[in-house]
């Protein structure tokens, strides 16, 4: 999931950055409004974390454009406006969560976990088809009982088909998915690590769409 952090206290975003990395998000991080607009119009991005007060436009007046564009991106404000009425006029202008500065990373991380829920096809943080169970909490897979060692790279992939389970993925946005703003790619990469995968999983789990990309069943005995 491609999160951006549109914050401009740096080391704030410096630490939520490495925090989000660890918890299989891909994280890229922007310090003003008016970048924000340029990612979400370029549709790089799957949602935002927003802090209300930045340096060219106030977040409020930013989301309240985001919302006129017609672009449902899930909007989560966090910010050290921390008073109710805030929160109401967050929630009221298309926010669809609010966390007051100080928070608990831990917190901020399970809410985005639900946004993702809303968006994939998941319905909790322990994804469960067959015999594979990937918790997406303690990034632990288990393949019949039995746990499995994933890379990082491994982890978000699976995480991305699971959550997305019965629909198609191309390559390109498994790895828009799973790769950086200026991070390197090499062509095959995705190919490469559905490859690892498969060599961990039961066979056919990760079906491939010739021409297309691929996706995963949402049970054993589901047909496309």
């Amino acid at each position: 999931m491609r999160v951006l952090l549109v914050e401009d206290d740096l080391q704030l975003a410096r630490g939520l950055h490495q925090s989000l990395r660890s918890e299989g998000f891909t994280a890229n991080h922007v310090t003003d409004a008016k970048s924000a607009l340029l990612t979400i119009k370029t549709d790089e991005c799957d949602m935002l974390i927003l802090d209300l007060g930045l340096p060219d436009m106030d977040g409020l007046t930013l989301l309240k454009s985001i919302r006129k564009m017609s672009i449902n991106i899930p909007v989560l404000i966090l910010t050290a406006r921390d008073s109710i009425e805030d929160k109401i006029r967050g929630l009221d202008q298309g926010a669809d969560d609010y966390i007051s500065k100080p928070f608990d990373v831990n917190e901020l991380i399970a809410r985005l976990r639900v946004i993702e829920r809303r968006l994939g096809t998941a319905t909790s943080s322990v994804i469960t088809i067959g015999e594979v169970c990937l918790d997406c909490a303690s990034h632990q897979l288990t393949v019949a009982d039995k746990i499995v060692e994933l890379s990082r790279k491994e982890f978000m992939l699976l995480k991305v088909l699971l959550e997305q389970a019965g629909r198609i993925q191309s390559r390109e946005q498994l790895e828009s998915k799973l790769y950086e703003w200026g991070e390197e790619v090499t062509s095959n990469a995705v190919e490469v690590h559905v490859h690892h995968l498969r060599k961990k999983l039961p066979e056919t789990f990760i079906r491939t769409i010739r021409g297309v990309g691929y996706s995963i069943k949402t049970s054993p005995n589901t047909s496309f």
